[in-house]
Formats: C-alpha cells, structure tokens, sequence
C-alpha cells in the first residue's frame, strides 16, 4: 500500500485560487489523513458505489469487469463480463444498476448476479451510451447519456439527436428526457430527500442544480459552480465532490471548499464507503485511491 500527501496548495489545477482559499479543506477531510494508493495496474476506473455493509463496487471498463474493494481490504472480481459498465449505483433492495453501455443499456444486476437488461433505446433508437446514474428515492432513476465513441461499437455516429439526462419512472418502463439543453452531460447526483439534482455539464465546464417535481421532471434550473466533472458524490453535509484534476469540494452554496490531489492524469468518480461512510474513494485512471473524511457520504 503506497501513501501520498494530501496537498492543500494547487494553483494550477485550480487555475490560480490561492491556498489560503484552499484551507477549509480541514472541513471535509480527517485530521491527518492521506490519500492511499489501494490498487493499481487497471486500465480506467470508473464508477464506484458502495454496498449497505461499505464494500466498493467500481469498473475495469475496458477490461470489461466489476470489481470489489471490501471492508476488510480485499480486492476480488465481482463480474466478467460486465457489458463494458460504467457508472454504478445501488438502489434500496440491493440491486446494483449498471451504465452497461457495450450495447448502450441500463442493467439492473441482483444480488446473485442475475443481469435484467432494462432499456437501450429512446424513440426507437438506441442510447448515446448511457454513462452514470442516480436513484432517486422512490425508485426512479436520472442518467446521462453522453457520446463517446467506444472500439466496441460497430456505429461511428451519435444514435440520439442530443446528448441528454432520462428520468426512468419508478415503474422502471416509462423514460422521459428530462434535460437537453447541455452540451454534454456526465457527472450526476441527488440529495437524499430527492428534490435536488446536480448534472455536470462536462464539455461546458459547468455544474448545475435543479429542483425535482413530484412527478419527476426538474424545474428551476440554476448554476451551482463553473466546473465540469467527469462523476461526483455528495456528504451529508451537502458537500459536493467533482472529479477531473483530483477531487475539488464545494459546499452546498456553490462556494470552494478545495481540491484534493489526486496523483494521476485524470480523476474519474467518487463515492463514500466502508462500514461508516467516512472514506472517500477515488477512481483514478489505472488505480484506486481512498482518502479518510470527517464528513460521512451520503449513498
């Protein structure tokens, strides 16, 4: 296990915001806690989630395969293949939905591995190539659907006229578009009392929130921070992690709380686990990482 420092000073990722700005970072993270390098030698991680008893779901997508980082430090291979899954997310019963976008779908997957392909079309054709999701509490599912071209794809072209975020009703049969008005959508994630959303607009470096109705379609959209993400998380504090160059927090307001370091090239996703919820796991390109916090995540 490889430990690195936790740096507070990093005015290039953060193009020029001073390290005072950057100290409140003390909020969110442990006293001395560091980043630990838990695993490596992957070929991009992505989509962590965290099981009831804390154990971390994340993908190998392009080793086309889940794998397990449990509460007592083991890494194993939960399932492979995996439909080249992406983003992951656990809903109430223990199902582990999938962004399984080798054939552009949505999985449901059973707590003994039985796969339930959901959808992958929209209006009769296919998905873009759904890419990370949120369940809302009554079931209901929001995700992105981006475009990018994947070596395993036979088409070249956009199958959807726009890069948007669905809503599948709880009936998990009805999907309505829900936003399209972004360039293209990736990160996403909700507060647990379900009435905010927040969708990362990757391509126009921005974040925003918006109010969920009742009966699931969003309403007053609103600009929460000039920063894309590739994945994100929230804390019980209603703390908001962003991915791409480390992990940057923002607080609820929109406000900059800090950028965690993470050493490599690109920061994919984030979520909390173990038994407490006070451990901030990071997918980052080939490896992941976990850093120790005082606030607890939410999911």
């Amino acid at each position: 296990m490889q430990y690195f420092r936790l740096i507070f000073s990093l005015p290039i990722l953060l193009g020029g915001i001073s390290a005072a700005q950057q100290n409140d970072l003390s909020l969110v993270i442990k006293p001395g806690a560091v980043i630990e390098k838990l695993a490596g030698e992957f070929s991009f991680t992505e989509g962590p989630a965290a099981d009831p008893r804390g154990n971390v779901y994340f993908t190998d997508q392009p080793n086309d395969r889940i794998m397990i980082w449990t509460t007592d430090g083991k890494l194993t291979t939960y399932m492979q293949p995996s439909g080249r899954s992406n983003g992951l997310f656990f809903d109430a019963d223990g199902n582990l939905w999938s962004c399984a976008d080798e054939k552009n779908a949505l999985w449901k997957i059973k707590p003994d591995k039985k796969v339930e392909v959901i959808l992958n079309t929209y209006n009769g054709s296919l998905l873009n190539g759904p890419n990370d999701l949120w369940i809302a509490p009554g079931g209901g599912v929001y995700f992105t659907d981006p475009f990018y071209r994947r070596s395993w794809w036979n088409h070249k072209e956009m199958p959807q006229e726009k890069q948007s975020v669905y809503y599948l009703k709880p009936d998990h049969k009805t999907l309505v578009r829900v936003i399209e008005d972004l360039q293209q959508p990736n990160g996403i994630i909700g507060t647990k009392d379900g009435k905010l959303l927040y969708v990362a607009d990757i391509r126009a470096n921005k974040t925003w929130s918006y109010s969920i109705n009742s009966d699931g379609t969003l309403s007053g959209k609103k600009l929460f921070c000039e920063m894309g993400s590739d994945g994100m998380t929230i804390d019980t504090k209603g703390n908001i992690y962003i991915t791409g160059k480390g992990v940057t927090v923002f607080d609820k307001t929109g406000r900059l709380i800090g950028n965690i370091e993470v050493p490599e090239n690109w920061t994919a996703n984030v979520c909390f686990g173990d038994k407490n919820r006070k451990s901030l796991y990071i997918t980052a390109s080939k490896s992941l990482y976990r850093i120790r916090t005082r606030t607890k995540g939410v999911y």
